[in-house]
């Protein structure tokens, strides 16, 4: 009988480790619309030498890609859906990898809508945003289950067992260019995150990237003015700057060049967050 206690025990113990939270495994919360999915072509040079430290938690079955949701992968793109392309979430992970002691893992979680307007994030009220949603949009959000802020919260509890919550990104406004009431619907769904995640607000800070930006002709760099003033609505958030991040022919999406950069820059914030100081970030 002592033998069987011990052994249960045991099994008890290795299970519980199995699951333990490294508080070296830095989680990364993404969200947006379709610059932060991944609009930009993938090319050689984002797929090859993936550092195994930057993991992605599968948002969506993948099997054409052997991936299956809710586990996690070495984080090559696509870090959203199986179709999606490069985005800024792919090199603000490698940012931080090649710049963090090599104890430290980077996690991605990413749940992005194409089109969509930050009102499809709102916890009590994205319903009536969807139901006259076009029916493409209906689509990427039925992959969430419908529910893309659950969805959400879903991945992250789980990548709670895992790590630590250690900010938020968020690439977004397009779809609501001109919307003076943005960062207040940002600051909603921001709190609701700290909230439904047990999370302190001081140590979870928020990035929000510029649009394309007027240097490249983007077509909703007005935006970025309303963008620029989220700081006074949300007291732990940054914005970063998008000044020559290169876009594609339509002016709406960042080219691979462009998200690059763009994604190098939202690293270098979270590096000096961090306490990791650099000679130069683009974060005001």
């Amino acid at each position: 009988m002592k033998l069987r206690l011990i052994a249960a025990t045991c099994l008890t113990l290795l299970s519980l480790k199995s699951f333990s939270q490294d508080k070296n495994f830095y989680i990364f919360i993404c969200f947006g619309q379709s610059n932060m999915e991944g609009n930009a072509k993938v090319e050689s040079q984002d797929t090859s030498a993936v550092d195994s430290r930057l993991q992605v938690l599968q948002a969506v079955d993948c099997s054409e890609r052997g991936r299956v949701k809710d586990n996690w992968y070495t984080a090559v793109p696509p870090l959203a859906r199986c179709t999606t392309g490069l985005t800024p979430a792919d090199y603000f992970g490698r940012t931080l990898v090649a710049n963090l002691p090599e104890k430290i893992r980077i996690g991605i979680i990413n749940v992005s809508v194409a089109g969509a307007k930050i009102e499809i994030f709102e916890k009590d009220t994205y319903q009536s945003y969807l139901a006259t949603a076009p029916g493409w949009m209906k689509g990427i959000a039925a992959e969430y289950g419908g529910n893309p802020y659950a969805r959400l919260i879903e991945l992250a509890k789980l990548a709670q067992k895992y790590g630590v919550i250690k900010g938020v990104l968020l690439h977004q406004g397009e779809s609501n260019t001109n919307d003076t009431l943005w960062t207040g619907k940002v600051k909603g769904i921001y709190d609701n995150l700290i909230r439904d995640l047990k999370l302190k607000p001081k140590k979870v800070p928020l990035l929000a990237g510029e649009l394309v930006n007027a240097d490249q002709g983007g077509a909703c760099a007005a935006m970025n003015k309303i963008i620029a003033t989220l700081p006074q609505t949300v007291a732990n958030s940054y914005v970063i700057s998008s000044a020559g991040c290169a876009s594609s022919p339509d002016h709406l999406h960042f080219n691979a060049a462009g998200c690059r950069l763009l994604g190098k820059r939202y690293g270098e914030a979270m590096l000096s967050l961090l306490g990791y100081k650099l000679s130069d970030t683009t974060i005001h």
